[in-house]
């Protein structure tokens, strides 16, 4: 409260502009036999939305130990999770003009000098939530913002018309926001389908398709050995840790690049001799073939699976690269063979049998650096989309801190 602030503002504690957890409505009379609005937290599933999903309950059942709220006040859940997941609104169309909290709210009522829509903004500031955090009682999973702490938040206020044009403004600078915000994603939507879209064009899916000249359809267990993995014994100490990388489909899944060299954990030579996995080399591609089917990565260390991985080791048929690509094209299609009744598992003898479009090795190569040029650029695009997604999601939080900075 020491910043200096302009003309006809002043510092006020919530607890002087607000009325916190009313246990009556303004206006409305309650008796034993009202069916009041209950609003759960569920209901509440967007900061700016109209709450959603409200029920009617008989007011002896929810009488004790509850807040009312009504339309215009600004609730803010109080416990963890849900008050770091955004569960905080203006309560909007209710029915019968109010509703009946839940004791998971601070409900908010405010007087005739602060604009409900100001004092929601106030809330939804990443310095508010933060200093929120730190009030937090209560034992790890029942933390809540004590009463207390809401009732001495120091607000700087403007006069009432100020108010009016610091919402206007705040309004539209969040909209121009959202709205750019919306075209981003779309950007990066679009920029994230380009893969696939280019291995489509590329790689026939159906051996039904006629070939251009030189290519064929192979067997996978014509081109490839392929290999599964196991798992050393978990409660050997002496299986684990060792300098061998041992791959499964978390490590697989985890990845943003299509190699794979570093995986969460490792096993010794005795595990690997304790069990039935297998070493490939560098250049093998490794495919999560449970749990689920499809993550896919080319080794780029020697390395062995566990069961939940299938490992590809090429033939001199078939450029390391290329399989890789065209698994990738493939997966839709490698993804449906799987079975299983917990979850589904795609075995190494349907594998085998899957057939890919297979040219000669000159053409192999081409499509490969082809591949490599425009997966690159769309990489370098898709990294632009995103830095400037990641830019847009600041200026939400940057227009609010500015709006309380007098």
């Amino acid at each position: 409260m020491s910043r200096e602030l302009p003309d006809g503002w002043r510092w006020v504690k919530l607890a002087e502009v607000c009325q916190i957890n009313p246990r009556r409505p303004r206006n409305l009379a309650i008796s034993p036999e009202t069916d009041v609005t209950f609003i759960p937290m569920a209901a509440v599933s967007d900061q700016s939305a109209a709450i959603t999903g409200a029920i009617s309950r008989p007011y002896t059942e929810v009488s004790r130990g509850y807040t009312y709220m009504e339309d215009g006040d600004v609730i803010f859940a109080k416990i963890t999770p849900c008050m770091q997941n955004g569960k905080h609104a203006i309560v909007r169309d209710t029915r019968a003009g109010f509703a009946f909290g839940s004791t998971e709210f601070h409900v908010l009522r405010p007087s005739d000098v602060l604009d409900a829509r100001l004092l929601h903004s106030f809330l939804l500031r990443p310095e508010f939530l933060q200093e929120a955090e730190r009030s937090f009682t209560g034992t790890a999973g029942q933390q809540r913002v004590p009463k207390e702490f809401m009732a001495s938040v120091s607000f700087p206020l403007p006069p009432i018309g100020e108010q009016h044009c610091i919402i206007a403004r705040l309004e539209e600078q969040l909209a121009t926001t959202e709205r750019a915000r919306s075209a981003a994603l779309a950007q990066l939507a679009a920029i994230e389908a380009m893969p696939q879209a280019l291995l489509r064009q590329i790689f026939p899916r159906s051996p039904a398709r006629e070939l251009l000249t030189g290519w064929r359809w192979a067997k996978l267990g014509d081109m490839c050995e392929i290999v599964n993995g196991s798992t050393p014994k978990s409660a050997v100490p002496e299986y684990w840790g060792g300098d061998i990388c041992w791959v499964t489909p978390t490590d697989l899944g985890q990845l943003d690049t299509r190699s794979i060299k570093r995986t969460e954990r490792s096993i010794t030579i005795a595990g690997y001799n304790s069990c039935s996995t297998t070493l490939v080399p560098a250049g093998a591609v490794v495919m999560s073939s449970r749990a689920p089917i499809g993550h896919l990565a080319i080794a780029a260390t020697e390395l062995c699976t566990n069961q939940g991985c299938k490992a590809f080791v090429p033939t001199s048929a078939v450029e390391s690269k290329y399989l890789y690509y065209t698994l990738r094209n493939s997966m839709d299609d490698i993804r449906a063979l799987g079975v299983g009744a917990t979850f589904a598992e795609v075995s190494k003898r349907t594998l085998a049998a899957f057939t890919i479009p297979l040219p000669p090795i000159d053409e192999q190569r081409r499509i490969v650096r082809e591949l490599d040029e425009q997966t690159a650029a769309i990489e370098r695009a898709r990294a632009a989309a995103q830095a400037r997604l990641d830019a847009l999601e600041d200026l939400p939080a940057a227009a609010l801190r500015l709006a309380f900075t007098p």
